[in-house]
């Protein structure tokens, strides 16, 4: 089966991980949201691809989910002595990875091509790809007025309340030549337990993006469990912009978009619920604590593909 995983985040790079064990790597591409991309210290920053990346490379800090295992922050430390910026965590291994991709980019390869590179470099043999060499801004609209996703996430740590997302230059972007060729080429899709605001919708915003995804079965994995989210800012951001706060709420958000849904035990209450709206449902332990854990639900996301079609 070729698949198509949509993800960003942790637990989009801790599925993508067990579909990594489970596939063969010319079966798997994974398109990553690119909204959080920004220019920091005059660097090109990719957190959900490079963390995408380091996950699969078997890299990953795995007590964050996020920067390399082992990492120093040396540069950082001299840089705050100096006065500068250190608000964003930049590890001393990790600055290098940044280094890289603003050189090549500055030297006009793409994002996608710049992400092959570093994934042949690491020994990634799936496919990693941008959802866009566009440059797409997700925005944060708060109490506190607009604020740049970073600002949101890292150093306001999520706590203003939200009104609005949007995407700046979406209209305008398109998915890159390799990530609309790996979601018309796939079997079925994935949705990741990814935050669907921050994370997966950047992706569905994308020109034609729905469209090609209409006709393929897709399915979902609830980044909600027992009312809360295992990382992040995804059960906050559905009760202020006034969705459940619970699988059917991410059922509900995915509309139109995915034809099954995957929740955790301790949400089967809902799954008659979830069912009533036309899905298909999966009951199994979505909470991912070691490589079985993803392993098992990626083959668990198999197998209600297979259900739909794939």
């Amino acid at each position: 089966m070729k698949l198509a995983v949509l993800a960003g985040g942790v637990g989009g790079a801790r599925l993508a991980s067990g579909f990594y064990q489970t596939l063969a790597p010319q079966d798997l591409s994974v398109v990553v949201n690119t909204g959080d991309d920004f220019r920091h210290l005059g660097l090109h920053i990719s957190p959900d691809l490079d963390t995408v990346t380091y996950t699969l490379a078997g890299l990953a800090n795995r007590d964050t989910g996020w920067g390399l295992a082992g990492d120093s922050f040396e540069a950082l430390a001299a840089l705050e002595r100096l006065g500068g910026p250190a608000w964003f965590r930049l590890g001393d291994r990790d600055l290098a990875t940044h280094l890289q991709r603003t050189l090549l980019l500055s030297q006009g390869l793409r994002l996608t091509e710049v992400t092959k590179r570093v994934c042949a470099a690491l020994g990634v043999k799936a496919a990693v790809l941008p959802m866009t060499d566009d440059p797409v801004a997700t925005k944060v609209v708060t109490v506190e007025g607009v604020l740049d996703f970073q600002d949101y996430f890292v150093r306001r740590r999520c706590e203003p309340v939200v009104h609005e997302i949007r995407f700046d230059g979406v209209e305008a972007a398109a998915p890159s030549p390799e990530a609309a060729d790996a979601l018309r080429e796939s079997d079925g899709i994935v949705i990741a337990p990814s935050n669907p605001f921050l994370s997966v919708e950047p992706i569905l915003a994308l020109r034609g993006v729905r469209e090609a995804l209409a006709s393929k079965p897709v399915v979902a994995v609830s980044p909600i469990v027992g009312g809360q989210a295992i990382k992040g800012p995804a059960a906050k951001l559905l009760r202020e912009l006034g969705h459940d706060v619970s699988p059917l709420g991410v059922a509900k958000r995915y509309a139109g978009v995915i034809r099954g849904l995957v929740i955790d035990r301790e949400d089967e209450k809902l799954a008659d619920a979830t069912r009533a709206l036309g899905l298909e449902v999966v009951v199994t332990q979505t909470i991912m604590r070691s490589d079985q854990d993803r392993a098992s639900l990626a083959r668990d996301c198999i197998e209600l593909l297979r259900r739909l079609g794939a």
